[in-house]
């Protein structure tokens, strides 16, 4: 038993080194991040194996937003998980108003929202993060989808700040159950896109389009 103490506490101290190995190389907490990813990323995907498709259509370098549907509190972790890149998730303010979630969220990154009134800041602060050639993630329905649709409508904030930006909108599908050792959570990436010289409503129904057909092939869906 003695052994098997000694071997988890050589891991752990191994993903801690891991974690501090990039602190301090930018304005971003890489320490958080690679806390998060590397110490609780391997309890996370215990709990939750996922798959992953098409992980290799992911740009490495530039700006980019990631964005897909949203049906349940850990779906930031997927993409967050696969990313060799920190990203940047938007979350809603109650988060960071929880003691016992605040920590998490500032360690991971993420940009507090107010989704009751127009949040300029964490607008200003999105921009922000695009316009230094990082990894921005949000869900464009605004909030999880707890109806029996497969996608909800989607805001407009996406396109509009990939579109100030020239940044890259990467979309993303999750299906499947977040069950203890769950068999069929998937997590697929589309093909990347730039809303370029297409309206609002254009590159919005494109993005809206790309992952509704995403879920249905991973649902079997016609």
């Amino acid at each position: 038993m003695l052994i098997v103490y000694i071997i988890l506490i050589l891991i752990v101290l191994y993903l801690i080194f891991i974690a501090f190995k990039s602190f301090g190389k930018n304005e971003f907490n890489m320490f958080g991040f690679n806390f998060v990813k590397y110490t609780l990323g391997w309890v996370f995907r215990l709990y939750y194996p996922f798959k992953v498709k098409n992980k290799d259509v992911v740009p490495t370098d530039g700006p980019i937003i990631l964005c897909g549907n949203h049906i349940h509190v850990m779906d930031q972790c997927l993409p967050l998980l696969h990313m060799k890149r920190p990203v940047h998730y938007m979350a809603k303010i109650e988060y960071f108003q929880n003691k016992k979630t605040r920590w998490f969220f500032k360690m991971a990154g993420c940009i507090p929202v107010d989704r009751q009134n127009r949040d300029e800041v964490a607008k200003t602060k999105a921009i922000e993060v695009l316009e230094k050639g990082l990894a921005l993630g949000l869900f464009p329905e605004g909030t999880r989808n707890k109806t029996k649709e497969l996608l909800q409508p989607f805001k407009f904030g996406a396109v509009s700040m990939a579109k100030k930006t020239n940044a890259t909108i990467v979309p993303f599908a999750i299906t499947g159950t977040y069950k203890f050792r769950t068999k069929d959570l998937k997590l697929t990436f589309g093909k990347p896109f730039k809303v370029g010289d297409m309206d609002l409503e254009t590159a919005n129904k494109k993005l809206y389009d790309e992952i509704l057909k995403m879920i249905k092939e991973d649902k079997n869906i016609k």
